[in-house]
């Protein structure tokens, strides 16, 4: 009796085991539709019961229909299978072919390992093989490859087909709010006027504000609501109005689609673990990417530019933040301003002086990135925006953007001619490889030596037009804008009122900052005994302004040497009332900028360990009531009585100081005016005690 040679591989202690019958389709369409293949898979059962298999014993595990078999993760199946037979349970494994295991190199050959170590023998249609035998093992990995390079294949044949109809501008996609698909697969604006116009007020917002956050804002403001298309849930592909949000705003702008173009590859998706992951693609590495495939709503130049903002304004998280969009507050050089100590980019710090908001610039990467240590630089920019303000009202004048225009006229001739030049370069290198081709294909191709050399002279020609043609290219991307006529008046007439313009309180704060970012590139700051700014404009051009350092607080709040050495000078002659009144008189104020006081006088004195005007008296000589009498010695009611009577010759008046204390104070007399008070007394004693001939008559 003849046995299969495929019977004498299974053995007792395989039918000991159970066996196990694997059923997959990769799609559901696939198990309703391929109904025959699932049938086919089923009947494998009668060949395990041939081999002698018990009914019960036959396993039957198709609870993975519909699963990709590209990956093990989420086949709880396959997992249950290898599971299985890595215990020791498994017998046999039955399958329709190496596929239906597993598409996957890995997951494949990591089954026929475990097989190879428990002795479990593998089944398909086409026979029974034993992974301990190495022609057996050989086939099966075979056909392990050759399952998933069956997988590729299909693959590349459907991204051939999805390239090939992009490439034309062809393949239907998702489209954005605001496109729609006609009949005839055409992509137009959305039929609804409100979308449209949504959509219009979106960009113009953008194009005003120059960042997402403030167009959300905006819209939030005006409670304006913004038109969705949900892809999922309940309201799948219905025109739904909702609240505008910043993520929103970034996928629209960064969309090519509202710029009228056509673009392929702007994500490259991965799978890890079974888990799909998507990943944008820079704009340089985008597959296919064409322009003014349909309707826009905005000009590819426009897009180019909202895509510069955000590159400029989106990096928060990287460690030298670039320009950010100007906002309300009063700092003009606000993501301008570069650290002339380190390179960073500074930030803007408030403080408020007198009820106005004063901006600091301030670099503190590195308090930020060590925690804790000392910023770089602080410099106050109160008087730096005044000279950056000064310094543009002095050079955006009529005449400077006369110069600026006809320069710009000269660099366009220029540009001309070397774009001339690069043309017709690329046109000798194209009569070359036309050359060049019509020789290769004019000699007799029996002549093979001759043939190779003049294949490979074409080849060379080619690559040469190929390089000319890329830096005519890239010459032509470089191309600057030309101002018409029109343009060039427009710009004059503003010049000749920017002055006007830039003081005019109606200009919002935005706006200077607007004009100062079309005009400057950066400016540098850096502080020591002065504040020097390396200013670049936008055009190259590089100016320095050097600035006085700014005082501190306690340099702000310390009087002037001027008015020390005046309190100084004064006080030999003059009170402390005095001398505050000679200063109110000239103009002059305090530190704080108040007027002077009697009080503010005596400070300032002590403060700078003044001698007091009493002081000085009494250096001089100058005596005290008390010192004043003994000198005499007359009484002191008697010298004021005189003094009030005037009977004091002219030579003699003694005069009277009041310090600020209320002390008096009196000036020496020499001998002589002293012996001269003494006759006086004795004279006015004698007439004092004789009778007045007006009294002897009345008595």
């Amino acid at each position: 009796m003849f046995t299969s040679p495929h019977a004498l591989k299974v053995t007792a202690d395989h039918l000991k085991r159970n066996a196990y019958l694997y059923v997959r389709q990769s799609t559901l369409k696939q198990v309703m539709e391929n109904t025959e293949s699932t049938k086919r898979q089923y009947d494998l059962r009668q060949r395990g019961l041939a081999l002698g298999w018990p009914t019960e014993q036959i396993i039957v595990i198709d609870n993975d229909q519909g699963q990709s078999g590209s990956q093990a993760v989420d086949r709880e199946g396959f997992q249950r299978l290898v599971a299985e037979v890595g215990l020791g349970k498994a017998g046999i494994v039955m399958g329709l072919e190496v596929s239906r295991l597993a598409r996957n190199s890995m997951d494949w050959h990591r089954l026929l390992e475990l097989c190879a170590m428990s002795h479990t023998l593998i089944l398909d249609e086409d026979g029974i093989y034993d992974p301990t035998h190495y022609n057996d093992r050989l086939l099966l990995g075979l056909k392990g490859t050759l399952s998933e390079a069956e997988l590729h294949v299909l693959r590349a044949r459907l991204r051939g087909g999805v390239i090939n109809k992009a490439k034309r501008g062809e393949l239907k996609m998702g489209l954005p709010i605001g496109f729609v698909y006609t009949s005839a697969d055409k992509v137009v604006r959305d039929p609804d006027s409100q979308v449209q116009k949504s959509l219009f007020l979106f960009f113009q917002l953008f194009r005003q504000m120059g960042s997402s956050c403030a167009v959300v804002k905006a819209f939030r403001e005006k409670q304006l609501l913004f038109p969705k298309r949900p892809r999922t849930g309940a309201d799948r592909g219905e025109l739904v109005w909702g609240e505008l949000t910043q993520s929103c705003v970034l996928r629209l702008l960064h969309n090519p689609r509202y710029a009228g173009m056509f673009a392929f590859g702007r994500t490259r998706t991965t799978q890890i673990n079974g888990r799909y992951n998507s990943i944008k693609v820079p704009k340089e590495e985008w597959a296919i990417l064409i322009p003014d495939v349909h309707e826009f709503y905005i000009t590819r130049e426009e897009y180019e530019q909202n895509i510069q903002r955000l590159t400029e304004n989106h990096q928060a998280f990287c460690t030298d933040r670039p320009k950010s969009p100007p906002r309300e507050g009063p700092s003009l050089l606000q993501g301008v301003v570069l650290c002339g100590k380190c390179g960073k980019r500074m930030t803007v710090r408030y403080h408020t002086q007198k009820g106005d908001l004063i901006p600091d610039y301030v670099c503190q990467r590195a308090e930020i990135e060590r925690g804790g240590e000392k910023p770089c630089q602080v410099i106050r920019g109160g008087l730096i925006d005044k000279s950056i303000g000064n310094l543009l009202i002095e050079m955006v004048t009529p005449m400077a953007i006369e110069v600026a225009l006809a320069v710009q006229q000269e660099v366009e001739e220029h540009y001309a001619s070397v774009q001339h030049i690069y043309q017709q370069r690329v046109e000798a290198a194209r009569y070359e490889a036309d050359l060049s081709r019509r020789r290769y294909r004019s000699v007799d191709p029996d002549n093979r030596l001759v043939a190779s050399t003049l294949e490979a002279e074409w080849n060379e020609k080619l690559k040469c037009l190929e390089q000319a043609q890329t830096e005519y290219q890239e010459q032509q991307n470089t191309k600057k804008s030309v101002l018409n006529d029109k343009q060039k008046q427009d710009v004059l007439t503003l010049t000749q009122n920017f002055e006007g313009l830039w003081n005019a309180p109606e200009t919002p704060h935005r706006e200077r900052k607007r004009i100062i970012r079309l005009l400057i590139e950066d400016i540098t700051l850096h502080q020591d005994k002065e504040i020097s700014l390396q200013i670049r404009f936008k055009g190259g051009t590089v100016k320095t302004v050097i600035l006085p350092r700014p005082k501190g607080a306690p340099e702000y709040f310390t009087t002037s040497p001027h008015i020390i050495s005046e309190i100084d000078r004064l006080l030999d002659e003059k009170t402390e009332a005095q001398i505050a009144t000679i200063f109110n008189e000239e103009g002059l104020l305090t530190p704080r900028g108040s007027t002077f006081t009697p009080v503010s006088i005596q400070r300032i004195r002590t403060t700078y360990n003044l001698k007091s005007r009493y002081d000085r008296l009494r250096e001089k000589g100058w005596l005290t009531r008390q010192e004043f009498c003994k000198s005499l010695p007359l009484h002191f009611d008697t010298i004021s009585r005189w003094q009030r009577q005037k009977k004091l010759p002219s030579e003699m008046i003694i005069s009277e100081v009041v310090d600020e204390r209320g002390f008096r104070l009196y000036p020496p007399l020499d001998n002589m005016n002293i012996e001269k008070l003494k006759k006086m007394k004795g004279t006015h004693a004698c007439r004092k005690t004789s009778p007045q001939p007006s009294q002897q008559g009345a008595i």
